[in-house]
């Protein structure tokens, strides 16, 4: 008897993993990063010194230059792949509390590839601080993927 188990068990793990359609695409990881005057996200190679220096620049708006979004994507069959950044901010002013970037992409990894979308200086001086953000993937008007902060 346990010998069937044995050989049943990883029968059916494995038929369950064949069976399942592999997404056509998605949005693995996204790091939004200030850049300094100079265009630097850290100082060192240091994760600690990466995140101590954006507190310093998250504190000091006056230091930064830009924000950057980092995204790490994966589409295998995508013919016209896109990256859109939606941003949602404490508007101040005049100014709306809503920008949306978008970016076309290429593909070029076999696990994924890194693009980089930046929001400049003037559009993160009108946003205000940034509380949300929504990165998204598109293959023409067909949505692969997405990834969201906490209070999107």
């Amino acid at each position: 008897m346990r010998w069937l188990l044995t050989l049943l068990l990883p029968a059916f793990l494995l038929a369950a993993t064949v069976s399942a359609a592999p997404a056509p695409g998605r949005v693995m990881k996204v790091l939004p990063h200030y850049l300094d005057l100079k265009g630097r996200h850290t100082l060192s190679p240091s994760l600690y010194d990466r995140d101590a220096y954006q507190a310093q620049l998250r504190l000091h708006p006056e230091q930064r230059s830009a924000l950057r979004f980092d995204v790490l994507w994966k589409a295998k069959s995508a013919t016209q792949p896109k990256l859109r950044v939606e941003l949602r901010g404490v508007p101040k002013e005049k100014f709306s509390g809503q920008r949306v970037l978008e970016q076309p992409v290429n593909p070029k990894g076999w696990f994924g590839t890194w693009s980089a979308i930046i929001l400049s200086d003037a559009d993160c001086k009108g946003l205000g601080e940034v509380t949300a953000w929504r990165v998204t993937l598109w293959d023409g008007e067909q949505l692969l993927g997405e990834q969201r902060s906490f209070l999107w």
